[in-house]
């Protein structure tokens, strides 16, 4: 890539978190700036962050509408590239669609919408355009998802059978939202976070994970959802059983009330000729087993891992890489992919290694789907081919997962 692209924000004002995360990652590998931003509804917050980070008070705005207007009218490399989306859940759509149709590629923060027919409409706009689409499901760009993913789709594990999925955090064991924490009120609020709770939030994150490490997709739930702090207006807690593809079987298990838990991501895959297991705790690990009792933990940095992993792993063994990393991996990969078509060639498969937006509509209709199957106490059918799906991104399963 012959230039370092430049970049805005939407969201990500002060007392954000995630913004900032984002901002650390796209810029990690020198390919990108900030340049511009709308960091918060509130002009004076927006203009305080913008300054906080020393950008341009020109080019910080006091809403996405109008950011949109003014740096689509900017030609040349004094133009953005690309605008990341970092609101709550409830402007992801129009923000997004905003900017596409000026004109900009876009990374969304997930779930890519609250409602499936506005995810729908973004999967037809990016379809129509040229305009690349990306959302940050983080965690596919751990090195040992990747080595995770390349055993099971290269079938070392023989025929899949039961996909297991896990995710508990207790931040909200308690009625948070009461206090005026800002994270803890608009995810608890269906205003903002959308139909699902828990599952919006972390769920989406387990149920991509699943489709990344194994190629396969859900064809039936049932499920349900629980809330347990008393007033909560959304489930906080979510037991599903899943049928995927192929005939293979699992569950999912999400709890944002697991009191104690910090942050406890999980996946384990079992075939017919082995099972591999990695947690977020020891990202750093993949286990894999073999009926005939041996484990092997399979360990970031070294030689003898997959080349994906290799390619994702930054630093030598022994020095711990993790959650910035993972996303900057991802954003590696979105900002290579605009610097491709930027230069007229057509990207590779590792650069196009990242969620797009198809993977986001089918996360905003397993929610749909989840949060239905919660209310009727059955099981709901989950099949789904978002509208506009090139078929690239319909990445079979090799035959040892069916």
């Amino acid at each position: 890539m012959r230039r370092r692209l430049s970049y805005g924000m939407v969201g990500g004002g002060p007392g954000a978190f995630i913004g900032d995360v984002h901002r650390m990652a796209a810029e990690l590998d020198g390919l990108a700036r900030i340049a511009a931003g709308a960091f918060s509804s509130d002009p004076e917050r927006s203009a305080a962050k913008g300054a906080e980070i020393g950008l341009d008070p020109a080019r910080v705005y006091g809403s996405y509408g109008e950011m949109a207007a003014a740096e689509a009218a900017r030609a040349g490399n004094d133009r953005l590239d690309f605008v990341i989306v970092v609101t709550p859940n409830h402007l992801h759509f129009d923000v997004s669609r905003t900017f596409l149709e000026a004109g900009f590629h876009v990374v969304c923060d997930k779930p890519l919408t609250t409602e499936l027919g506005d995810a729908e409409a973004l999967c037809r706009l990016v379809a129509a355009g040229d305009r690349v689409f990306a959302l940050t499901h983080n965690y596919g760009g751990y090195p040992m998802v990747k080595d995770a993913r390349h055993l099971v789709r290269g079938g070392t594990l023989g025929e899949i059978r039961r996909v297991q999925l896990e995710y508990f955090q207790g931040w909200l064991a308690t009625p948070l939202e009461e206090t005026g924490h800002p994270q803890a009120a608009w995810r608890t609020d269906p205003a903002r976070a959308g139909v699902a709770g828990a599952l919006g939030d972390i769920g989406t994150h387990a149920h991509h994970l699943a489709r990344y490490v194994t190629g396969l997709e859900v064809e039936a739930l049932c499920g349900e959802l629980t809330t347990f702090v008393p007033g909560r207006r959304l489930e906080d807690d979510a037991s599903l059983l899943m049928r995927w593809s192929g005939g293979v079987r699992g569950t999912l298990t999400v709890s944002q009330v697991a009191a104690g838990e910090e942050n406890g991501l999980a996946i384990r895959v079992f075939g017919s000729e082995g099972s591999i297991a990695w947690r977020h705790g020891d990202a750093e690990t993949l286990w894999h087993r073999t009926p005939d009792g041996r484990a092997r933990a399979r360990r970031r940095g070294h030689g003898w891992i997959s080349p994906e992993a290799a390619r994702a792993s930054r630093v030598p063994p022994g020095h711990p890489e993790g959650f910035i990393e993972g996303f900057g991996n991802l954003y590696r990969n979105v900002i290579s992919t605009i610097g491709a078509l930027d230069e007229g060639r057509t990207p590779d498969g590792a650069e196009l290694d990242f969620p797009t937006v198809w993977d986001g509509a089918r996360g905003v209709h397993f929610l749909e789907r989840a949060v239905e199957s919660g209310r009727r106490g059955a099981w709901v059918d989950a099949r789904y081919e978002p509208p506009g799906e090139p078929p690239a991104e319909r990445e079979e399963p090799g035959e040892s997962t069916r």
